[in-house]
């Protein structure tokens, strides 16, 4: 196992700069998301650290050793890709050892350490088949296993379960985290997909245009988000914006919505300002809860209603634009019907025109 510190990391194509003085550092046997959308400079920032592309500016340790302009071998890392990339006339076993048997380990040792990886990932009745006669999850199971043989100090993955359907991306997700439960080995795990970030990391690094826009724990990010792009790239659904006009009042702030609904926001570490202030509130679909019309802060009506077993979404158009509520499986709405949206002020975000979070005011 190694820890992962990267000092000031650029990469620059021509004159574009995809990543820009960044500055990370993972933990040893942690398991680090990096999430972003496309272009965010993700995967880019992983090869970097694998050494398939070369860094501009900045050093890359691992383990405490400057890798920067070490070669991709001799880094003691493992990289899982997004295409299994497997060899289709090879066999499952062959495939597991093929790195061992490129660099001339005994063929005694290369059954040992593939059976003892066959075992770890449930693979030992598939060991004599060929990758046509396995599935995307036995076959990306296997694409891990020839990583996992090698036993690198630092494991990466770049978006492994982006090819798999909705129920082997849950089955993955569990055995991935069962790996690195198992084997406690450094994780950075790179997704566009916030529910995996989310269930799988220890701390995820939200990314955007090349820098870091926040990181921290998965429910800090959630319940804390530093600004308005971690807010709606976190959470499925996405956090609500309303846009609003923020003043003090005699017992703190108002916020009061185009139309002249209000909410009173609880205490808040706000920067100082005079008058008035333009800003957009954020909360949450579950903070959200339904009322008759005229009883709540909003008024709207019912368009699409999901039902999810025991969860429901409701998505209400209101003057505000629309507005998604979580609530519980009893509810029964049908579209066109109206509605009072209530609002919990003390789980309502409030963002500044440029982007930024105000701080919640925690007790001392």
């Amino acid at each position: 196992m190694a820890s992962v510190e990267l000092q000031s990391i650029t990469k620059r194509y021509g004159s574009v700069e995809v990543i820009r003085g960044l500055n990370l550092s993972v933990d040893d046997g942690s398991f680090t998301a990096l999430l972003g959308p496309s272009g965010c400079g993700k995967s880019t920032l992983l090869r970097m650290i694998a050494g398939l592309e070369e860094v501009s500016d900045g050093r890359a340790l691992i383990g405490g050793v400057d890798v920067t302009h070490e070669q991709p071998a001799k880094r003691r890392v493992a990289m899982v890709f997004q295409s299994y990339a497997l060899y289709p006339h090879l066999t499952v076993a062959q495939n597991i050892c093929f790195s061992l048997s490129l660099a001339g380990v005994a063929k005694s040792i290369q059954k040992e350490k593939g059976g003892r990886v066959a075992k770890l990932l449930q693979l030992e009745p598939l060991m004599d088949r060929r990758p046509a006669e396995l599935s995307g999850g036995q076959r990306q199971r296997v694409a891990i296993g020839r990583a996992l043989v090698r036993d690198p100090e630092v494991f990466l993955f770049d978006e492994p379960l982006s090819n798999l359907d909705a129920l082997l991306r849950v089955q993955m997700r569990l055995e991935l985290a069962k790996l690195h439960n198992d084997l406690g080995t450094t994780m950075i795990y790179v997704t566009h997909d916030q529910v995996e970030a989310m269930t799988l990391a220890d701390k995820i690094v939200v990314l955007d245009g090349g820098v870091i826009s926040q990181m921290g724990s998965p429910l800090d990010l959630y319940n804390h988000p530093a600004n308005r792009f971690v807010a709606s790239f976190i959470g499925s659904p996405g956090m609500n914006f309303l846009a609003a006009t923020v003043a003090h009042a005699a017992d703190g702030l108002q916020a009061t919505f185009d139309g002249g609904a209000s909410l009173r926001l609880t205490p808040r570490a706000a920067p100082h300002f005079d008058g008035t202030q333009k800003v957009e509130i954020g909360i949450r679909p579950e903070h959200v809860t339904l009322s008759d019309p005229g009883a709540g802060q909003i008024d709207g009506v019912a368009t699409v209603f999901e039902q999810l077993g025991n969860t429901s979404y409701v998505y209400v158009d209101t003057a505000l634009g629309q507005i998604i509520v979580e609530t519980d499986q009893s509810v029964r709405l049908h579209p066109g019907d109206r509605l009072g949206l209530t609002l919990d002020p003390s789980r309502a975000h409030v963002f500044e025109a440029s982007g930024k979070a105000w701080a919640e005011q925690r007790p001392q």
